[in-house]
């Protein structure tokens, strides 16, 4: 007997799918998977059609710490963090009109990557990083100003990593080092 399309499992979501590949990045961050691994888990995250499969590709990881994973929403206004807040290991701001100030000069950075993901529309942001992070926004797509930056003379070594991706339609993003 031929399934009937209603009962099929629903289709993997993009949500999902993203969720999966953050899951094997950070996995892959701290240890647990070799290159290699993280290569054939992608493939397989990217490529499979049910629950059950995408299941199967995450088999084996540590289970997920809630606090590695944070989002930051607003539909306007102002996005602000700072003073001496946890920076999770991944931090996802969104917003279709909000201007962004996130200060990690003065946070608790636990982990020595962390992946900050920019999804705005209008409206700018400015990023401050402690003195001696590296930062790559490599995987950051502006739309219509470029990213002002510049980067520091030296880095001590076991310095932060800072990675800023996403995508910013029509405002410029600023990153700086603290002072202190």
């Amino acid at each position: 007997m031929t399934a009937l399309p209603e009962d099929r499992p629903p289709p993997i979501g993009e949500d999902d799918r993203d969720a999966a590949v953050r899951r094997l990045r950070e996995a892959y961050a701290e240890g647990h998977l070799s290159h290699g691994e993280l290569d054939e888990r992608l493939h397989r995250v990217l490529t499979v059609t049910t629950r059950g499969e995408l299941a199967s590709a995450l088999a084996s990881l540590p289970a997920e710490n809630a606090a590695t994973s944070s989002t930051i929403a607003a539909a306007g206004g102002r996005i602000r963090r700072g003073g001496a807040w946890r920076v999770p290991r991944f931090l996802k701001v969104e917003s279709a009109f909000a201007r962004v100030r996130l200060d990690l000069s003065r946070a608790v950075i636990e982990h020595p990557v962390v992946d900050v993901e920019l999804q705005l529309g209008t409206g700018g942001a400015r990023i401050t990083v402690p003195r001696d992070a590296i930062v790559d926004y490599e995987g950051l797509h502006t739309g219509w100003k470029d990213t002002r930056y510049k980067a520091p003379r030296s880095v001590r070594p076991g310095a932060p990593t800072i990675r800023i991706g996403g995508t910013m339609g029509f405002g410029r993003l600023k990153i700086r080092h603290a002072r202190r």
